[in-house]
Protein backbone atom coordinates (compact mmCIF):
# COMPACT_ATOMS: atom_id res chain seq x y z
CA UNK A 1 0.00 0.00 0.00
CA UNK A 2 1.45 3.38 -0.93
CA UNK A 3 1.74 6.24 1.56
CA UNK A 4 -1.27 8.15 0.25
CA UNK A 5 -3.45 5.06 0.60
CA UNK A 6 -2.09 4.48 4.12
CA UNK A 7 -3.02 8.01 5.14
CA UNK A 8 -6.54 7.78 3.74
CA UNK A 9 -7.20 4.33 5.21
CA UNK A 10 -6.02 5.06 8.77
CA UNK A 11 -8.88 4.91 11.29
CA UNK A 12 -9.23 5.12 15.05
CA UNK A 13 -9.70 1.50 16.04
CA UNK A 14 -11.69 0.92 19.21
CA UNK A 15 -12.12 -2.84 19.03
CA UNK A 16 -9.22 -5.23 18.65
CA UNK A 17 -8.94 -8.98 18.25
CA UNK A 18 -7.24 -10.93 21.02
CA UNK A 19 -4.07 -11.34 18.93
CA UNK A 20 -1.22 -9.43 20.52
CA UNK A 21 1.17 -7.78 18.09
CA UNK A 22 4.59 -9.41 18.20
CA UNK A 23 7.58 -7.68 19.70
CA UNK A 24 9.03 -7.44 16.16
CA UNK A 25 5.88 -5.65 14.96
CA UNK A 26 6.05 -3.17 17.85
CA UNK A 27 9.76 -2.61 17.22
CA UNK A 28 8.95 -1.91 13.57
CA UNK A 29 6.39 0.72 14.62
CA UNK A 30 8.93 2.38 16.90
CA UNK A 31 11.70 2.29 14.29
CA UNK A 32 9.40 4.22 11.97
CA UNK A 33 8.39 6.60 14.75
CA UNK A 34 11.94 7.87 15.15
CA UNK A 35 12.22 8.72 11.45
CA UNK A 36 9.78 11.60 11.92
CA UNK A 37 10.93 15.15 11.27
CA UNK A 38 12.36 16.93 14.29
CA UNK A 39 13.79 20.41 14.14
CA UNK A 40 17.41 20.67 15.33
CA UNK A 41 17.44 16.84 15.40
CA UNK A 42 16.55 16.95 19.10
CA UNK A 43 14.98 13.47 18.95
CA UNK A 44 12.85 14.37 21.99
CA UNK A 45 10.78 11.19 22.14
CA UNK A 46 10.70 8.18 24.41
CA UNK A 47 8.34 5.23 24.11
CA UNK A 48 6.94 3.10 26.92
CA UNK A 49 5.35 -0.21 25.88
CA UNK A 50 2.96 -1.13 28.68
CA UNK A 51 2.48 -4.75 29.69
CA UNK A 52 -0.77 -6.08 31.21
CA UNK A 53 0.00 -4.91 34.77
CA UNK A 54 0.96 -1.41 33.63
CA UNK A 55 -2.11 -1.23 31.38
CA UNK A 56 -4.32 -2.22 34.32
CA UNK A 57 -2.65 0.37 36.56
CA UNK A 58 -3.18 3.08 33.96
CA UNK A 59 -6.79 1.91 33.54
CA UNK A 60 -7.35 2.16 37.30
CA UNK A 61 -6.21 5.78 37.20
CA UNK A 62 -8.42 6.61 34.23
CA UNK A 63 -11.32 4.68 35.76
CA UNK A 64 -10.83 6.57 39.01
CA UNK A 65 -11.03 9.88 37.19
CA UNK A 66 -14.29 8.80 35.52
CA UNK A 67 -15.62 7.38 38.80
CA UNK A 68 -15.31 10.79 40.50
CA UNK A 69 -18.36 11.89 38.50
CA UNK A 70 -20.49 9.04 39.92
CA UNK A 71 -22.20 9.65 43.26
CA UNK A 72 -22.94 6.03 44.19
CA UNK A 73 -19.73 4.53 45.68
CA UNK A 74 -20.49 0.99 44.45
CA UNK A 75 -21.21 2.21 40.91
CA UNK A 76 -18.06 4.36 41.03
CA UNK A 77 -15.92 1.35 42.01
CA UNK A 78 -17.60 -0.72 39.31
CA UNK A 79 -16.64 1.96 36.74
CA UNK A 80 -13.07 2.04 38.03
CA UNK A 81 -12.70 -1.73 37.72
CA UNK A 82 -14.42 -1.84 34.32
CA UNK A 83 -11.97 0.67 32.83
CA UNK A 84 -9.02 -1.15 34.44
CA UNK A 85 -10.18 -4.47 32.99
CA UNK A 86 -10.66 -2.93 29.53
CA UNK A 87 -7.11 -1.55 29.58
CA UNK A 88 -5.61 -4.81 30.83
CA UNK A 89 -7.24 -6.62 27.87
CA UNK A 90 -5.82 -4.23 25.25
CA UNK A 91 -3.27 -5.98 23.03
CA UNK A 92 -0.66 -3.20 23.42
CA UNK A 93 -0.44 0.32 24.78
CA UNK A 94 2.43 2.62 23.85
CA UNK A 95 2.96 5.86 25.77
CA UNK A 96 4.81 8.53 23.81
CA UNK A 97 6.69 11.16 25.78
CA UNK A 98 8.91 14.06 24.90
CA UNK A 99 11.67 15.70 26.87
CA UNK A 100 10.73 19.11 28.25
CA UNK A 101 13.21 21.75 27.14
CA UNK A 102 13.44 24.93 29.17
CA UNK A 103 13.48 26.85 25.87
CA UNK A 104 9.81 27.51 24.89
CA UNK A 105 10.59 27.46 21.17
CA UNK A 106 12.33 24.08 21.37
CA UNK A 107 9.57 22.76 23.65
CA UNK A 108 6.98 23.62 20.96
CA UNK A 109 9.10 22.13 18.18
CA UNK A 110 9.62 18.96 20.22
CA UNK A 111 5.87 18.59 20.82
CA UNK A 112 5.28 18.82 17.06
CA UNK A 113 8.03 16.25 16.45
CA UNK A 114 6.51 13.93 19.05
CA UNK A 115 3.13 14.10 17.36
CA UNK A 116 4.79 13.34 14.01
CA UNK A 117 6.24 10.21 15.65
CA UNK A 118 2.69 9.32 16.77
CA UNK A 119 1.46 9.71 13.19
CA UNK A 120 4.31 7.55 11.90
CA UNK A 121 3.36 4.81 14.38
CA UNK A 122 -0.24 4.99 13.19
CA UNK A 123 0.69 4.76 9.52
CA UNK A 124 3.21 1.97 10.08
CA UNK A 125 0.52 0.08 11.99
CA UNK A 126 -1.84 0.24 9.01
CA UNK A 127 0.96 -1.02 6.75
CA UNK A 128 1.39 -4.03 9.07
CA UNK A 129 -2.33 -4.81 9.21
CA UNK A 130 -2.64 -3.32 12.69
CA UNK A 131 -4.66 -0.39 13.95
CA UNK A 132 -4.30 2.30 16.58
CA UNK A 133 -6.42 4.52 18.74
CA UNK A 134 -4.61 7.68 19.81
CA UNK A 135 -5.51 8.98 23.27
CA UNK A 136 -4.62 12.38 24.71
CA UNK A 137 -6.01 14.48 27.53
CA UNK A 138 -5.61 15.63 31.11
CA UNK A 139 -4.94 12.12 32.42
CA UNK A 140 -1.49 12.39 30.81
CA UNK A 141 -0.47 14.84 33.57
CA UNK A 142 -1.99 12.82 36.42
CA UNK A 143 0.85 11.76 38.77
CA UNK A 144 -0.71 8.30 39.24
CA UNK A 145 -0.97 7.81 35.46
CA UNK A 146 2.63 8.94 35.04
CA UNK A 147 3.66 6.42 37.72
CA UNK A 148 1.73 3.63 35.97
CA UNK A 149 3.64 4.42 32.78
CA UNK A 150 6.98 4.87 34.55
CA UNK A 151 7.59 8.35 33.16
CA UNK A 152 10.65 10.18 34.43
CA UNK A 153 11.06 13.77 35.53
CA UNK A 154 11.34 16.26 32.71
CA UNK A 155 9.16 14.18 30.37
CA UNK A 156 5.72 15.09 29.07
CA UNK A 157 3.31 12.34 28.07
CA UNK A 158 1.79 13.53 24.78
CA UNK A 159 -0.18 10.47 23.69
CA UNK A 160 -1.11 6.90 24.43
CA UNK A 161 -1.63 4.60 21.47
CA UNK A 162 -3.73 1.49 21.82
CA UNK A 163 -2.38 -0.92 19.22
CA UNK A 164 -3.64 -4.21 17.90
CA UNK A 165 -5.24 -6.13 15.10
CA UNK A 166 -8.57 -4.44 14.27
CA UNK A 167 -11.67 -6.50 15.09
CA UNK A 168 -13.46 -4.22 12.64
CA UNK A 169 -12.52 -1.11 10.72
CA UNK A 170 -15.03 1.71 10.93
CA UNK A 171 -15.93 3.69 7.83
CA UNK A 172 -14.27 7.04 7.25
CA UNK A 173 -15.92 9.99 8.96
CA UNK A 174 -16.81 12.97 6.82
CA UNK A 175 -14.23 15.72 6.90
CA UNK A 176 -14.20 19.19 5.47
CA UNK A 177 -12.36 19.25 2.16
CA UNK A 178 -8.97 20.94 2.10
CA UNK A 179 -10.35 23.51 -0.33
CA UNK A 180 -12.56 24.89 2.48
CA UNK A 181 -9.66 25.55 4.80
CA UNK A 182 -7.01 26.64 2.29
CA UNK A 183 -6.11 30.19 1.29
CA UNK A 184 -3.90 30.69 -1.73
CA UNK A 185 -1.76 33.82 -1.41
CA UNK A 186 -0.15 35.74 -4.26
Amino acid sequence: MNTLDLMSSRRSIREFTTREPTRAEIETLLEHAVTGPNHRLTQPWKFYVLGPESRRSFGLVLGGRKARKIEDPAAAEQMRQKIADEHARLPVMIAVTISQSENPEIREEDYAAGMMAVQNISLAAVALGLGTHIKTGAVMDDPAARAAIGVGEGERVIAILNVGEPANIPPAKARRPASEVTTWLP
